[in-house]
């Protein structure tokens, strides 16, 4: 009986830390910058029809509390956010359609990731639904080159940005199998670059000056189909755009932010994919693969009615950001 009991305590004591290693918070809470907000006056700034012909489109992840908790990632105050570059085939200018790319776009865009990705996918998966996901971005062009010299020298200088309104569309199944890859963010970059996958407002507010704390203070909103997915102010954003510029080209030394360029600034929370922490602590416990991890999502998300599917109807609001209204559609592949 004494055995009995021993052994029951020794469970009993196991399983309690077993449940608060799993349900531990996060190390560190994020924290909101310092921000200057833009006045968006007629006196201060102008707004411009957007016109935009990028090099390069770069997005920034984890850029927001809510989405970070959302996502159960890890976040680290020392360390840059995750940094990636999105193809600019996805810059969507007339935002009015998107479409689902079809199962072989998918294992292409796979296969240029990884030789043998693809082909492995479309052996394994007999069903691989790539998750469609939205982002309300507040996202800027640089209006002029940056002098660089100047940039890592005076933590003053700031060049010349226009701000406007993004959807930084997602395929989460894609980006999934980027886990535990030396170079995990470049999936996250080919999740977010088919064709349309970037619809854009149609003009852009250029503020008169800019200081390195500045940003344009705003509600940026997602609805679909008409309810409310996200909603919360670009205050709560963990970084200033000079800070996510500095990021990007210490990211990206040879491939340096240049006049034309897009940066996308994150998203706030509210987005389709959520994933419990204690979910995401199991699956370090188990070492499991990315593969396993991708077949635990899949399943999962079977019943998640949030993805973007055909005849979905998203419409993002930014205040003087401007607005975008896209209809999702069917691929014909």
């Amino acid at each position: 009986m004494k055995i009995i009991l021993l052994f029951l305590g020794i469970a009993g004591a196991s399983l309690g830390l077993l449940i608060l290693f799993l349900f531990r918070p996060l190390a560190h809470s994020p924290q909101p910058a310092d921000f200057n907000c833009l006045s968006t006056d007629s006196s201060d700034g102008e707004m411009i029809s957007l016109k935009l012909i990028p090099v390069h489109i770069y997005g920034i992840g984890l850029s927001y509390k809510k989405h970070i908790e959302e996502t159960s990632s890890n976040f680290d105050p020392m360390l840059a956010p995750p940094v990636f570059i999105k193809h600019t085939r996805s810059l969507n200018q007339t935002s009015e359609t998107v479409k689902i790319p079809s199962r072989e776009e998918a294992m292409s865009m796979l296969e240029g990731l990884e030789q043998g990705l693809g082909k492995r996918v479309d052996l394994e998966y007999k069903d691989f639904p790539l998750l469609i996901d939205y982002e309300v971005e507040m996202a800027f062009v640089l209006l002029e080159d940056v002098n660089w010299r100047e940039f890592f020298k005076n933590n003053d200088y700031m060049p010349k940005l226009g701000f406007f309104l993004a959807n930084d569309i997602s395929s989460r199944a894609l980006a999934i199998l980027g886990e535990g890859m030396e170079n995990r963010y470049d999936y996250w970059g080919a999740s977010k670059s088919f064709s349309g996958f970037l619809p854009v407002s149609s003009h852009m507010w250029v503020p008169n000056k800019l200081k390195a704390s500045s940003t344009v203070c705003t509600i940026l909103t997602t609805k679909i189909n008409g309810q409310i997915r996200q909603n919360q102010s670009t205050m709560d954003q963990i970084y200033t755009p000079r800070q996510l510029i500095r990021f990007i080209a210490e990211k990206y030394p040879e491939e340096l932010p240049q006049k034309g360029d897009i940066v996308l600034t994150g998203t706030p929370g509210g987005v389709a994919m959520h994933i419990p922490v204690w979910k995401v602590r199991l699956g370090e416990l188990l070492s499991l693969d990315r593969f396993k991890k991708l077949k635990s999502s899949i399943r999962s998300n079977k019943n998640n009615k949030r993805f973007l599917k055909p005849g979905d109807v998203i419409e993002m609001s930014g205040g003087i950001l401007g607005s975008i209204r896209t209809t999702v559609v069917e691929s014909k592949g």
